[in-house]
């Protein structure tokens, strides 16, 4: 029997990692913080931080299991990784889209794309779209892409109608 790996994204936040995990948290159902860890005074010289400031945060959104870290400002997060969610429908893209767009980057919006308040990459895409993206009508899926190429936030109705 083979075992199943566990694989959780730690995020590296300059301070920000329980405010970030509260946020996220408050976003995605099913989503709780698990755990906390603090700075000890050992390693100061290394770390930097002040005993007892927050080093970690264990958190899961809708079951998958994260880490935050306050790392310090040595790293940032870029677009070249981002996180998808795949929505059942359009009242879910809205929801994801407006939540995690609060306080974030508006010129980072292109295709699905949205940089949130941190600088972390989401895509919010309707479970659709590969569908209409991978049909067998070369035609349909180019008017799709044209469609999607126009969007900041998904719009299901219209990449239908481009689909049409």
């Amino acid at each position: 029997m083979i075992k199943r790996l566990k694989l959780t994204p730690c995020l590296w936040f300059e301070h920000q990692a329980e405010a970030a995990a509260q946020f996220y948290c408050g976003i995605f159902p099913d989503s709780r913080i698990v755990s906390v860890t603090r700075y000890p005074d050992a390693g100061f010289e290394i770390h930097g931080r002040t005993a007892g400031s927050v080093m970690t945060v264990a958190f899961e959104l809708d079951g998958q299991p994260f880490v935050g870290l306050n790392g310090g400002p040595l790293f940032c997060f870029n677009e070249a990784v981002s996180f998808q969610i795949g929505c059942a429908d359009q009242a879910e893209v809205d929801h994801y889209w407006q939540r995690l767009g609060e306080g974030g980057d508006p010129a980072a919006q292109q295709c699905g794309w949205l940089k949130d308040r941190y600088g972390l990459s989401w895509q919010v895409v309707p479970q659709v779209l590969p569908e209409l993206l991978q049909q067998p009508d070369a035609a349909r899926a180019q008017r799709v892409m044209q469609a999607l190429l126009q969007m900041k936030k998904l719009d299901i109705e219209a990449l239908n109608r481009a689909a049409r």
